[in-house]
């Protein structure tokens, strides 16, 4: 097997097989694919039937030059995820990612945004064009459901169940979960939804749509994002990951508990949820410190 039909099958096995979503399984294949291209360039003839520990330790080494702890961590975890495919397949005995050991990789806090950081955010589009009214809808959700960016991209009208205060949600692996929405949520999605244009054939059911008529892109959400702090005179560097962040951690320092967060993020195990506990401790740490007088 060449390393072209490898990847397409590899593509193929983790779409249908799997059932992981169109980005991961890019972010796979293009792990795999700057193994390839390290080849390429380096004149090194080897099928991915025949690569060694040697190989690939050969290749982190050089891609650590440019990448950081956290990049090189997810490339081997491409890198074994495919083959370990070839294991499957009956291609190879053994997988030689599994004598590279991965970086250290230190607890880096993501970015949150304080409560009121987050009213500035969503008020920054405060026109009636609109887009004015669409980003603010589209803020709104990403910091009042929690909501992954791939997650409202993919978004539909038929995806919303405000009598029952909740909309449903497709997340990675295409697994749904219902995520309750509250009332300036609902308020907010339903003035963009009184002046949205019906979207192209295919993307009527779409519910962010852009001056197209069909589905926003990934890209374009960071853009809003970033256009809405740079509006709000936010200095932080956020992305629309950090409304998310600071949706869990606003929770947590509020009482909530840690199932119920695990719940309406997604998570599929508790341990990814707990870091936001971690966070919550260390603001009540800080709060002490600042506030008592024998701290």
């Amino acid at each position: 097997m060449n390393w072209s039909k490898g990847i397409q099958a590899f593509k193929s096995y983790l779409l249908l097989e799997r059932g992981l979503s169109e980005n991961t399984v890019v972010n796979y294949v293009y792990d795999v694919q700057k193994l390839v291209t390290y080849f390429e360039t380096n004149n090194i003839a080897i099928g991915p039937t025949k690569v060694s520990s040697s190989d690939l330790l050969q290749f982190i080494y050089e891609a650590a030059k440019e990448v950081k702890p956290s990049s090189q961590s997810r490339l081997i975890s491409g890198l074994r995820t495919f083959f370990d495919f070839l294991m499957v397949e009956g291609l190879r005995s053994s997988n030689p990612v599994t004598l590279v050991e991965p970086p250290k990789i230190g607890s880096v806090l993501p970015v949150t945004l304080s409560t009121s950081e987050v009213e500035k955010l969503l008020t920054s589009f405060d026109g009636d064009r609109p887009i004015d009214i669409r980003n603010t809808a589209i803020l709104e959700l990403l910091y009042s459901c929690g909501l992954r960016v791939g997650e409202l991209v993919i978004l539909r009208c038929s995806d919303l169940f405000f009598e029952e205060g909740l909309i449903k949600v497709v997340g990675k692996g295409n697994k749904e979960r219902f995520v309750p929405i509250g009332r300036i949520g609902q308020e907010s999605v339903r003035r963009y939804l009184s002046i949205r244009t019906e979207g192209k054939k295919g993307f009527n059911d779409i519910l962010f749509l852009n001056n197209r008529m069909t589905k926003l892109t990934r890209n374009m959400i960071f853009i809003i994002v970033r256009k809405g702090a740079e509006n709000a005179g936010i200095e932080k560097t956020i992305s629309p990951h950090s409304l998310r962040h600071s949706f869990a951690t606003h929770l947590v320092e509020n009482g909530a508990d840690i199932s119920s967060v695990q719940q309406m993020l997604g998570h599929s195990s508790i341990t990814t949820t707990e870091r936001y506990l971690h966070m919550s401790k260390k603001h009540l740490q800080q709060t002490l410190e600042k506030f008592h007088p024998r701290s």
